[in-house]
Protein backbone atom coordinates (compact mmCIF):
# COMPACT_ATOMS: atom_id res chain seq x y z
CA UNK A 1 0.00 0.00 0.00
CA UNK A 2 2.60 2.26 -0.88
CA UNK A 3 0.38 5.05 -2.42
CA UNK A 4 -0.22 6.49 1.22
CA UNK A 5 2.23 8.44 2.16
CA UNK A 6 1.05 11.62 2.95
CA UNK A 7 1.84 13.48 5.93
CA UNK A 8 -0.58 16.63 4.76
CA UNK A 9 -4.29 16.50 4.60
CA UNK A 10 -5.63 17.95 1.34
CA UNK A 11 -8.71 19.41 0.85
CA UNK A 12 -10.89 17.73 -1.66
CA UNK A 13 -13.71 19.32 -3.85
CA UNK A 14 -16.79 17.70 -2.68
CA UNK A 15 -20.42 17.37 -4.52
CA UNK A 16 -23.45 16.87 -2.71
CA UNK A 17 -26.87 15.20 -3.95
CA UNK A 18 -30.12 14.54 -2.31
CA UNK A 19 -32.11 12.83 -4.45
CA UNK A 20 -36.15 13.23 -2.93
CA UNK A 21 -39.08 13.67 -4.40
CA UNK A 22 -40.09 15.93 -1.26
CA UNK A 23 -37.15 17.93 0.02
CA UNK A 24 -35.92 21.18 -0.61
CA UNK A 25 -33.21 22.98 1.03
CA UNK A 26 -34.88 23.80 4.28
CA UNK A 27 -36.19 20.63 4.88
CA UNK A 28 -32.89 18.42 3.66
CA UNK A 29 -31.22 17.61 6.90
CA UNK A 30 -29.25 15.10 4.97
CA UNK A 31 -27.75 17.09 2.60
CA UNK A 32 -27.50 19.76 5.24
CA UNK A 33 -25.53 17.42 7.49
CA UNK A 34 -23.45 16.26 4.68
CA UNK A 35 -22.41 19.83 3.88
CA UNK A 36 -21.70 20.74 7.32
CA UNK A 37 -19.50 17.50 7.86
CA UNK A 38 -17.05 18.15 4.57
CA UNK A 39 -16.88 21.69 5.54
CA UNK A 40 -15.94 20.69 9.20
CA UNK A 41 -13.28 18.13 7.88
CA UNK A 42 -11.81 20.76 6.11
CA UNK A 43 -13.06 20.06 2.45
CA UNK A 44 -14.54 22.01 0.32
CA UNK A 45 -18.09 22.27 -1.27
CA UNK A 46 -17.71 21.97 -5.11
CA UNK A 47 -21.73 21.97 -5.46
CA UNK A 48 -25.18 21.24 -3.89
CA UNK A 49 -28.04 19.89 -5.41
CA UNK A 50 -31.92 18.12 -4.64
CA UNK A 51 -33.33 16.38 -7.73
CA UNK A 52 -36.36 14.21 -7.79
CA UNK A 53 -35.46 10.62 -7.71
CA UNK A 54 -35.53 10.08 -11.27
CA UNK A 55 -33.24 7.40 -12.80
CA UNK A 56 -32.09 9.78 -16.17
CA UNK A 57 -31.60 13.00 -13.99
CA UNK A 58 -29.68 11.34 -11.31
CA UNK A 59 -27.48 10.38 -14.13
CA UNK A 60 -27.21 13.96 -16.19
CA UNK A 61 -26.05 14.94 -12.83
CA UNK A 62 -23.75 12.53 -11.53
CA UNK A 63 -22.73 12.00 -15.34
CA UNK A 64 -21.52 16.20 -15.15
CA UNK A 65 -19.60 15.77 -12.17
CA UNK A 66 -17.94 13.16 -13.04
CA UNK A 67 -16.40 14.93 -16.45
CA UNK A 68 -16.37 17.90 -14.16
CA UNK A 69 -12.48 18.78 -13.33
CA UNK A 70 -13.49 20.55 -10.31
CA UNK A 71 -14.92 17.56 -8.54
CA UNK A 72 -13.43 15.02 -7.01
CA UNK A 73 -15.73 13.05 -4.67
CA UNK A 74 -19.47 12.97 -4.90
CA UNK A 75 -21.72 11.68 -1.85
CA UNK A 76 -25.65 11.61 -2.65
CA UNK A 77 -28.07 10.62 -0.07
CA UNK A 78 -31.31 8.80 -0.63
CA UNK A 79 -32.88 6.51 -3.46
CA UNK A 80 -31.40 3.26 -1.88
CA UNK A 81 -34.00 1.82 -0.46
CA UNK A 82 -36.43 -1.26 -2.55
CA UNK A 83 -39.43 1.19 -3.03
CA UNK A 84 -40.82 1.89 -6.58
CA UNK A 85 -39.00 5.35 -6.64
CA UNK A 86 -35.60 4.15 -4.96
CA UNK A 87 -33.39 4.28 -8.33
CA UNK A 88 -29.74 5.34 -7.18
CA UNK A 89 -28.00 2.36 -7.40
CA UNK A 90 -29.66 1.26 -10.63
CA UNK A 91 -28.80 5.14 -12.40
CA UNK A 92 -25.34 5.48 -10.76
CA UNK A 93 -23.67 2.18 -10.90
CA UNK A 94 -23.49 1.62 -14.48
CA UNK A 95 -21.23 4.97 -14.83
CA UNK A 96 -17.98 3.37 -12.49
CA UNK A 97 -14.95 2.54 -14.23
CA UNK A 98 -14.56 0.43 -10.52
CA UNK A 99 -17.15 -0.47 -8.20
CA UNK A 100 -16.39 -0.45 -4.22
CA UNK A 101 -17.50 -3.33 -3.32
CA UNK A 102 -16.59 -2.98 0.27
CA UNK A 103 -18.54 0.34 0.91
CA UNK A 104 -21.83 -1.35 0.44
CA UNK A 105 -20.54 -4.56 2.37
CA UNK A 106 -18.99 -2.18 5.58
CA UNK A 107 -21.84 0.24 5.38
CA UNK A 108 -24.24 -2.52 5.82
CA UNK A 109 -22.22 -3.91 8.71
CA UNK A 110 -21.72 -0.40 10.08
CA UNK A 111 -25.86 -0.07 10.21
CA UNK A 112 -26.41 -3.38 11.36
CA UNK A 113 -25.04 -2.84 14.67
CA UNK A 114 -26.90 0.85 14.98
CA UNK A 115 -30.98 -1.11 13.37
CA UNK A 116 -30.41 -4.41 12.96
CA UNK A 117 -31.62 -6.47 10.25
CA UNK A 118 -33.76 -3.52 8.52
CA UNK A 119 -30.10 -3.12 7.03
CA UNK A 120 -30.61 -5.73 4.83
CA UNK A 121 -32.70 -2.96 2.44
CA UNK A 122 -29.89 -0.73 2.31
CA UNK A 123 -28.06 -0.64 -1.56
CA UNK A 124 -25.93 1.95 -0.76
CA UNK A 125 -23.28 1.59 -2.98
CA UNK A 126 -19.60 3.52 -4.19
CA UNK A 127 -17.15 3.17 -6.94
CA UNK A 128 -15.12 5.35 -8.92
CA UNK A 129 -15.02 6.89 -12.24
CA UNK A 130 -13.02 9.21 -14.38
CA UNK A 131 -11.13 10.07 -11.08
CA UNK A 132 -14.30 10.76 -8.90
CA UNK A 133 -15.07 8.63 -5.69
CA UNK A 134 -18.61 8.30 -5.42
CA UNK A 135 -20.61 6.92 -2.27
CA UNK A 136 -24.57 6.91 -2.52
CA UNK A 137 -25.86 6.80 1.10
CA UNK A 138 -29.37 5.97 2.03
CA UNK A 139 -31.86 9.31 2.86
CA UNK A 140 -31.80 9.49 6.50
CA UNK A 141 -29.42 11.62 8.62
CA UNK A 142 -28.51 8.60 10.88
CA UNK A 143 -27.77 7.05 7.50
CA UNK A 144 -25.49 10.02 6.17
CA UNK A 145 -24.12 9.92 9.77
CA UNK A 146 -22.99 6.43 9.83
CA UNK A 147 -21.55 6.10 6.41
CA UNK A 148 -19.67 9.57 6.54
CA UNK A 149 -18.15 9.02 10.56
CA UNK A 150 -17.42 5.45 9.87
CA UNK A 151 -16.28 5.48 6.30
CA UNK A 152 -16.13 8.14 3.96
CA UNK A 153 -14.34 11.31 6.54
CA UNK A 154 -11.28 8.50 6.82
CA UNK A 155 -11.23 7.46 3.49
CA UNK A 156 -11.04 11.09 1.79
CA UNK A 157 -8.26 11.84 4.65
CA UNK A 158 -4.64 11.58 2.82
CA UNK A 159 -3.02 11.07 6.61
CA UNK A 160 -5.06 7.89 6.62
CA UNK A 161 -3.00 4.49 7.00
CA UNK A 162 -2.84 1.94 5.37
CA UNK A 163 -4.77 2.81 2.32
CA UNK A 164 -7.46 5.82 1.44
CA UNK A 165 -8.56 7.00 -1.70
CA UNK A 166 -7.13 10.38 -2.46
CA UNK A 167 -3.97 8.82 -4.20
CA UNK A 168 -7.02 7.59 -6.31
CA UNK A 169 -8.46 10.72 -7.40
CA UNK A 170 -8.00 13.05 -9.93
CA UNK A 171 -6.00 16.32 -9.58
CA UNK A 172 -7.83 19.65 -8.96
CA UNK A 173 -7.06 22.37 -10.96
CA UNK A 174 -4.94 25.08 -9.28
CA UNK A 175 -6.84 28.44 -8.43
Amino acid sequence: MGHCRESEFKPLKIAVLTLSDTRDETTDTSGAFLVDAITAAGHVLADRRIIKDDKYQIRAVISAWIADPEVQVIISTGGTGFSGRDNTPDAVAPLFDKPIEGFGELFRHLSYVELGTSTVQSRAIGGVANGTAIFCLPGSTGACRTGWNGIIKEQLDARHRPCNFVAHLKAPSQE
